[in-house]
């Protein structure tokens, strides 16, 4: 077992170790990769370098959120008058991602002084072309962390180099299109290739018997450290969100990502006072339609079961027909937002009645806080 977590249960002794994501991935064996967007940035910045002084560095070393500052070696680049291109080869680590080894590239162009910074989507990048998703139709499948961490890393090279910083960055995927018929783009509406994503430019490997073996261990760390609340959050973002709502400290803090059912068939057998379940609005009206694996292969969001607790919150059947015929849960989400009608906070109530049920009466309080994208909370539960 990694030193980092020596978590074991209750019964075997004392946990030593800090507890939270950090050392629930160290615990997991797993080596994590980069995602499309920390990719598309360490491409973008090398290219720009390049457009800016003759030479691309290589490595290219870049800033990730969170502080990590991982370096990548240029698989490709090209350099002329008007523009430079440079290509990474993405590294998905030990993650069975489908977009594991592909070539993505970013070109980048100058524009007029004052235009800032423009996206396009090159071959194998996916349009928008649907509601419901975080980006307006009609524009390139950059996600909005990837697009600011962009914007970041030009800014900063336009400084060092005395430059505007007004570019055009067209992104492309070598075979990118191809590779997004595994994906859930076609039916999300994103049309032409792949997303550039990423909250934290990291790609967390997922082996379900390490990660959630990791869980447990992480439930461990918290009850040896004396916390009577601890959160299931499903990624870095809820993360945040629990922080800042309830003052949580990182051994307290269970990065559950797909697996709630680990989480709380462990802490029906491990109890804590009190359990704090966030996470996406998406993710968790999964769980409130009784789903315990809320990863994208293994369940969906069921609109229809939106529009009926939708109903049950006082929705017109005409609103209930939309949200059945919605292309996301956030367009059914904004669906209800607009009409007044309190869609978080049913299905934050669902997930927590079904949380309870998984419980089986354990003693254990339960809270439930769906976010946005952006981390502000949508919806919550009373807790119980």
């Amino acid at each position: 077992m990694n030193s980092e977590v020596q978590g074991v249960s209750e019964a075997q002794g004392p946990v030593e170790a800090k507890g939270g994501r950090s050392a629930q991935l160290k615990h997991t064996g797993l080596r994590p990769g980069w995602t499309t967007g920390a990719c598309a940035t360490a491409a973008t910045t090398a290219a720009y370098t390049a457009l800016l002084s003759g030479a691309f560095p290589d490595p290219v070393t870049i800033a990730l959120p969170k502080g990590q500052t991982p370096s990548f070696a240029l698989a490709t680049e090209e350099l002329t008058d008007a523009h430079a291109m440079a290509g990474i080869v993405k590294d998905a680590g030990d993650d069975p991602d489908v977009t594991h080894g592909a070539l993505i590239r970013a070109t980048v162009r100058r524009l007029p002084t004052g235009s800032g910074v423009a996206f396009k989507a090159g071959p194998g990048v996916g349009t928008v072309t649907r509601p419901g998703l975080p980006l307006p139709v009609g524009e390139p499948a950059v996600n909005p962390v990837p697009r600011q961490m962009m914007r970041d890393h030009v800014a900063r090279v336009a400084e060092l180099y005395g430059a505007t910083g007004d570019v055009e960055i067209t992104l492309s995927v070598d075979h990118g299109e191809e590779i997004a018929r595994s994906t859930w783009n076609p039916r999300l509406g994103i049309l032409g290739g792949l997303s550039i994503l990423g909250t934290t430019g990291i790609v967390v490997p997922y082996s379900c018997s390490a990660w959630i073996d990791s869980i447990r261990r992480g439930v461990d760390v918290a009850r040896a450290a004396g916390r009577t609340h601890v959160a299931g959050c499903t990624g870095s973002t809820s993360e945040k969100t629990v922080v800042a709502e309830y003052g949580l400290p990182e051994d307290a803090l269970l990065d559950m990502g797909d697996f709630a059912g680990a989480v709380l068939k462990y802490v029906r057998r491990h109890p804590v006072a009190r359990l704090t379940i966030c996470g996406g609005f998406a993710k968790l009206s999964k769980l409130a339609a009784g789903h315990l694996d809320l990863h994208s292969a293994r369940s969906q969001v069921d609109k229809a079961f939106l529009a009926e607790l939708a109903r049950r919150g006082g929705a017109a059947e005409v609103l209930a027909a939309e949200i059945a015929g919605a292309n996301t849960g956030l367009a059914a989400l904004q669906l209800c937002q607009a009409a007044g009608v309190p869609l978080g906070d049913l299905v934050a109530t669902a997930a927590r009645e079904e949380a309870l049920a998984v419980l089986r009466g354990a003693p254990v309080a339960v809270d439930v806080v769906c976010i946005d994208r952006a981390g502000t909370v949508v919806g919550r539960s009373t807790i119980r």
